[in-house]
């Protein structure tokens, strides 16, 4: 974190940082559940443009924040009824897995090569964008899809969408909605179950790989008191709403949600640079 983030965050206090988070992730939680971006895709660049905590730190909230709520989001998704292929979701989940696992190794790696942890985050900035970019036109284009079916192609999307959830700290954000509908030809609120799943299994094997390797020391654990709450309440909230909207109605949650999470990224580029 650089001298400028240490003093705008000594002006923060813990409690107030916490509060601030709280409300950040129970929204992007609840719209992240409806539109199976997971919530990280909002949380990543709203809590860097807030500037209170590191790259590192950051990522680390986003994904406990994502991950309890794609806990949350199956389980409530399951017990109302909604049936899942749970053999399609081990296959994306074995795929997700090793992708997590690459991701976060990808992102340690970055940190200790790149001089700056500030070029860290221009670099999952670019990659985000570029990746909702893609996923804003793939989701205007009618009937364009392959119908894949098959183990290799579900571990292979999973993999794919673990590495770039763990690498971004987003959870996968839209390239997952928008990549199971390209290959798999789901519906939308099909593709957003499976989007939640995926992002459980990724988020999870983060979580583990932080555990053995660097540890939880280099993080403040007392602000979990803030996030995690959040995203149990968002999970809820955003399960609750899927239930209740169309399918038309997701799809411009998803597109709105893109528009708006581009500009945050973009702005906190142009932050950088200068």
């Amino acid at each position: 974190m650089t001298r400028s983030d240490d003093v705008r965050g000594a002006r923060i206090s813990v409690s107030g940082i916490g509060v601030l988070y709280f409300l950040i992730i129970v929204v992007a939680n609840a719209v992240g559940s409806v539109s199976g971006m997971g919530g990280g895709v909002i949380i990543k660049p709203v809590l860097d443009f807030v500037g209170h905590d590191s790259v590192v730190a950051i990522s680390f909230y986003s994904t406990v924040a994502v991950f309890t709520m794609s806990l949350v989001s199956t389980i409530r998704q399951v017990q109302a009824g909604r049936k899942i292929q749970w053999q399609q979701v081990a296959y994306l989940a074995l795929g997700s897995v090793l992708g997590g696992y690459l991701g976060n190794q990808t992102f340690e790696f970055l940190l200790k090569r790149v001089a700056q942890a500030s070029q860290v985050t221009l670099i999952q900035i670019v990659v985000t964008v570029a990746l909702l970019v893609f996923a804003m036109i793939y989701t205007r284009i009618e009937n364009l899809h392959w119908s894949k079916q098959g183990a290799l192609w579900y571990s292979a999307v999973g993999l794919s969408l673990g590495f770039f959830a763990s690498l971004l700290g987003i959870g996968g954000g839209p390239i997952n909605v928008s990549l199971l509908m390209l290959v798999f030809a789901m519906p939308i609120k099909e593709a957003t179950v499976y989007s939640i799943a995926t992002i459980f299994c990724s988020q999870l094997t983060k979580l583990v790989t932080i555990a053995w390797g660097t540890g939880f020391a280099r993080y403040d654990l007392s602000i979990l008191v803030y996030i995690v709450p959040a995203a149990i309440i968002g999970g809820l909230l955003g399960a609750r709403m899927s239930r209740l909207l169309s399918d038309q109605a997701v799809r411009r949650v998803f597109q709105w949600v893109v528009l708006l999470v581009i500009g945050i990224n973009l702005y906190n580029a142009y932050q950088i640079w200068h």
